[in-house]
């Protein structure tokens, strides 16, 4: 019962919200859809099947590869530097 009338003053809470900013809320929908149609998308959209991704797939294994080896190379460096500074203090960081 009480979640039925808090799901229906929302939905009148939405509403309202829509009517009260309808011009605003319809121009950003306009402008959104305007700068949408000026975007390169990374497809050719006369392509189909799994060749219409293959930018988009490649650009994804470029990133994560490169995520891997930056993540390599900072722990690498954390590695030796902590090991360096437990050296020269005497602490270990490893027992």
């Amino acid at each position: 019962m009480i979640t039925t009338i808090f799901f229906w003053g929302g939905v009148a809470a939405a509403v309202v919200f829509f009517m009260y900013y309808r011009v605003r809320i319809l121009k950003f929908v306009g402008e959104v859809k305007v700068e949408l149609d000026k975007c390169s998308w990374p497809w050719d959209p006369n392509q189909t099947g799994f060749k219409k991704y293959k930018e988009l797939i490649e650009s994804t294994v470029v990133v994560v590869i490169s995520v891997i080896l930056l993540a390599g190379y900072v722990t690498m460096w954390d590695f030796l530097l902590s090991h360096l500074v437990g050296w020269l203090t005497g602490a270990s960081f490893y027992k």
